[in-house]
């Protein structure tokens, strides 16, 4: 009957639409730097992009209105001495952004007013940086702005630090130290906490004013990239990355105690590519991206789960994408959201996700209050410990073609996140317990619906009709209604005679049990008060030893599995001593061979001038 049910969403139909090739950012010159960045950002004002530039690093920055073909030669933003890696803009000034690059650098740039790709001029001016930031041993993989606190930076580099700059000070406040090169970087919804992936495994949530993670935790176990995204308001964090065998993985975590992801990791598919994640706050939605592929699969989280919604697929595969903010959306469309990605390092293809509906009014459903321009603190009440999430703006305001509105912001999680993490027992779901939920063996969006066939049975199971609750309560009920057979008589008859220390004798078989084993029952548990006499306890012994056999196994799997995943980790830790250990014994060997290439060579040179002198003399 549960497969009957279809879930309730307003966001089960969404679906992607792309754009025309003269919709889209053409003749471009897309950066082939194969570090592991999104290439792309955007904000309701610019796209910016990296730049495949000679003679240093640069990037490009795009007006998003300025559409179609661009111009052969076009003002880039120059500074770098080396490839840049990432770009990311200031959330509350759409004219700010900020660069990282391959010389260890961070740069702050101002987009000059009225900036256009278009002059008449026959070179185009570049752009200088306005704030240079230097502090960096190594190359600078990763930018992000704090998304509550104003001119608040984070940057991640090689040299296993990130690093938090008062941009408007020129300089950096803080430092995180990591054991090895940072993956990915994510702020959560009040600034005050920072999530990281870094190159040993390992998912930190940091206490960033503290300097100090305040968890560690061991993340996606395979040997590529792994990516975390914090889910907005909520106190969960979205991953994605790779199994042992290479699958691709996505993970939902606790960022109060993340031991390890809630219902374990999911499979999505076998691809090689890094997944992107991104997470829209107003639809309540995770996006996935490939690297290498042209999908990109959303889900709803619903209930500590992801339930599968749908995939937009193309045939032109994204190496970068950037998602636009939530107030830059076509709101007369439905747009819920847009996304911008790269094809063929030549162009980028904007791509829309609608809801389908024919009412032409604003649909306040699906356009919750979302983030403005004003931020919740100044760089200095940040730095000095306070926190407070940015105001919201009322989208309706922006609908109506005027300024936004301001609404009062309600940083509360949904009740459904804290609720399902311990829910209340009831009376009739007592005394049966469910099982710790198993790892997700699913592969791909296909499987599931069945996940969303299970969840809505769950659902169901707890709206049933009292004869089956009370069937699962009450094992009299199992007792009154019975369909005994000699045989298992016979046997639990013999099973009392055991117990009760007896001999082992043959015992007539009979359809009632012998009243001589009535005292039988001393030895286990005394039978319950509503029993009646014609249902002795021998009976009840079956389903009782079925269920604690059944917890039984599933307890003794679990230990096998907790077993097998323990002794993974030490032969994987062991695979990387023994790999380290070869590499250093083949470079003494190089060592040791040279070394005697040398000395064979002074000795044919002492050779040479013995037989020299004999020569002479």
């Amino acid at each position: 009957m549960a497969g009957r049910f279809v879930r309730a969403s307003k966001y089960r139909h969404v679906f992607g639409r792309g754009s025309k090739k003269e919709q889209c950012y053409d003749n471009l010159r897309i950066s082939k730097n194969a570090w592991d960045t999104n290439l792309v950002k955007a904000n309701p004002e610019y796209i910016s992009v990296n730049w495949e530039a000679s003679g240093g690093g640069a990037f490009a920055v795009i007006p998003i209105n300025e559409k179609g073909r661009l111009p052969e030669q076009i003002p880039l933003f120059r500074g770098h001495t080396a490839a840049v890696l990432d770009t990311d803009w200031s959330p509350f000034n759409d004219s700010l952004i900020a660069s990282a690059s391959d010389d260890g650098k961070v740069f702050v740039w101002k987009v000059p007013e009225g900036f256009s790709l278009y002059s008449d001029g026959d070179e185009p001016a570049d752009v200088s940086p306005s704030v240079r930031l230097s502090g960096h041993m190594r190359k600078v993989g990763h930018v992000l702005f704090n998304p509550a606190a104003e001119n608040i930076l984070a940057s991640a580099s090689g040299d296993y630090t990130v690093k938090l700059w008062d941009v408007e000070g020129g300089a950096a406040k803080l430092n995180l130290r990591h054991n090895d090169i940072v993956q990915s970087l994510s702020w959560s919804a009040d600034g005050s906490l920072l999530v990281t992936t870094s190159r040993d495994k390992k998912l930190r949530v940091w206490d960033v004013r503290q300097e100090k993670p305040a968890q560690e935790v061991a993340g996606h176990p395979g040997a590529k990239n792994s990516r975390a995204v914090w889910m907005g308001e909520h106190d969960r964090i979205a991953t994605t990355g790779f199994s042992r065998m290479s699958d691709r993985q996505l993970g939902l975590w606790d960022a109060r105690a993340p031991k390890e992801p809630i219902g374990g990791f999911q499979i999505l598919d076998s691809i090689s590519g890094v997944c992107m994640p991104f997470w829209d706050d107003g639809t309540q939605c995770l996006y996935l991206a490939g690297k290498g592929d042209g999908n990109i699969r959303y889900y709803e989280y619903e209930n500590d789960k992801f339930e599968y919604l749908s995939e937009y697929k193309s045939g032109d595969p994204q190496r970068g994408i950037a998602f636009l903010p939530k107030r830059g959306i076509n709101l007369h469309d439905n747009e819920v959201l847009r996304c911008f990605k790269t094809v063929a390092d030549s162009y980028i293809e904007p791509v829309s996700f609608i809801v389908p509906r024919r009412s032409e009014m604003f649909q306040s459903d699906i356009y919750p209050p979302t983030t403005g321009l004003k931020p919740g603190v100044t760089a200095l009440e940040w730095l000095g410990g306070k926190t407070a999430p940015p105001p919201k703006i009322s989208l309706e305001s922006v609908y109506e073609g005027g300024a936004p509105e301001e609404v009062p912001s309600d940083f509360k999680p949904p009740a459904a996140s804290t609720s399902v993490q311990s829910p209340p027992p009831t009376k009739t779901e007592a005394p049966k317990a469910e099982p710790a939920p198993a790892p997700v063996a699913s592969r791909g969006p296909p499987p599931s619906m069945k996940d969303n066939k299970a969840s809505l049975a769950d659902q169901a199971s707890k709206f049933a009709d009292n004869d089956e609750e009370s069937s699962e309560d009450e094992t009299s009920s199992f007792e009154e209604v019975p369909k005994p057979t000699e045989r298992p008589t016979a046997t639990a008859a013999r099973q009392e005679v055991k117990t009760a220390g007896g001999p082992l004798t043959k015992e007539p078989e009979k359809p009632v049990p012998s009243p001589a084993l009535a005292p039988a029952p001393a030895v286990t548990s005394p039978p319950p008060a509503q029993s009646t006499p014609s249902a002795p306890p021998a009976s009840s012994h079956p389903p009782v030893t079925a269920a604690g056999a059944a917890a039984g196994i599933k307890d003794f799997l679990a230990d096998i599995k907790t077993t097998l995943e323990r002794q993974n980790q030490i032969m994987s830790d062991q695979s990387d001593q023994i790999a380290l250990l070869m590499r250093d014994v083949s470079t003494l060997k190089t060592r040791v061979g040279a070394q005697n290439s040398d000395r064979e060579k002074d000795e044919r040179i002492r050779q040479l001038e013995l037989e020299l002198e004999e020569a002479r003399s």
